[in-house]
């Protein structure tokens, strides 16, 4: 494995291009490669689960409303994020992009647009369940099918920018006799805005929009009738600890990695790339397994499991006890099962 890494601001898979050769990047480069393993089972986990929720939306829900419209997204985002791990692993372990220049575009494509939409979609989806559960029937007059569909295509209308700009600048380039799938352009003002998105648009914005819609969401759980408040109320903590955990630590060290210079001593370098592979994987597992938080915690969609499991397999039916009347629409005031 060449023991060469990335001098440009990785935004998430580019580990390969050259540097000083005074400094010995193997090692580093060797923890991103056994990490990658990992890799293969987000996708193949992620494809399972997110499919199971698009069958159990289809089978038991109604497509048009507003949550599942988010939901659909949401998991769509996944997908088409974990459709670009199996790439990413390969080229990890090779140290060698192997797919050609315009898979390098397509791939830098699907990896930003999957990984930036379901940002944007987990901020989204929680600021409609603020509106549900603060301000419950005025929010209904807003909450339509018309103001869901114009959401997700500012979503990926603002996602697919940002997109352009990662396309520009990543080519597929030789190096030593092995070709990377890089940011080779040398481009300073594209990459100081690609910084900037990726710092607030894509971090400090929705982590704002979690936090505050789901303190107002837990004031109101609080402050209401809920019998099951504080099981809400955890479920709540549970998730703001889990975002801000699993995508923040990457996103700090990748700005102090991407504000690195040739100047910077060996080791701090790869103190920042050991940091870098392991809050990158924490970041991919949280996008892997967040519609979990939107769906299989609360009880109508772990009672839509136990219903398909029990058609499935009838002598089931003693052991799991199912609800027949679960409604397919979302009561008017969300309680527990539906944060």
């Amino acid at each position: 494995m060449e023991t060469t890494t990335s001098e440009y601001g990785d935004y998430g898979y580019n580990d390969t291009s050259t540097h000083a050769p005074t400094c010995d990047y193997e090692k580093s480069n060797n923890v991103g490669a056994h990490l990658s393993i990992l890799f293969y089972f987000m996708f193949l986990f992620s494809v399972c689960f997110n499919v199971l929720v698009l069958v159990i939306i289809h089978r038991f829900e109604k497509l048009t409303t507003v949550t599942n419209i988010f939901l659909l997204n949401l998991v769509v985002s996944s997908l088409i994020f974990v459709s670009s791990l199996p790439f990413l692993a390969v080229y990890m372990q090779r140290s060698e992009w192997i797919f050609g220049s315009a898979m390098c575009k397509i791939f830098t494509t699907v990896y930003y647009m999957g990984i930036y939409s379901s940002v944007l979609f987990l901020a989204l989806l929680t600021f409609d369940r603020h509106l549900a559960v603060v301000y419950s029937l005025d929010a209904l007059r807003m909450r339509n099918q018309r103001y869901a569909i114009a959401s997700c295509v500012v979503v990926w209308l603002v996602t697919s920018l940002a997109c352009v700009i990662q396309v520009i600048l990543t080519n597929a380039s030789v190096v030593k006799n092995k070709t990377y799938c890089d940011d080779f352009s040398g481009k300073v003002e594209l990459r100081k805005l690609r910084f900037y998105l990726q710092i607030f648009l894509f971090l400090l914005f929705p982590l704002a929009v979690i936090i505050y819609c789901y303190i107002r969401i837990a004031i109101t759980v609080l402050t209401s009738k809920i019998v099951t408040k504080f099981k809400t109320v955890r479920l709540i903590f549970i998730i703001v600890v889990l975002f801000f955990v699993c995508w923040t630590p990457y996103n700090i060290i990748l700005s102090m990695y991407d504000a690195t210079t040739a100047t910077t001593e060996c080791e701090n370098k790869k103190k920042l790339i050991y940091a870098l592979h392991i809050t990158r994987n924490l970041a991919y597992i949280y996008f892997c397994i967040s519609p979990i938080f939107y769906t299989f915690v609360g009880r109508k969609f772990q009672n839509y499991f136990r219903l398909m499991l029990v058609n499935r397999f009838p002598r089931l039916r003693k052991h799991i006890s199912v609800s027949q009347h679960t409604g397919t629409n979302p009561p008017t005031r969300s309680t527990s099962n539906d944060l």
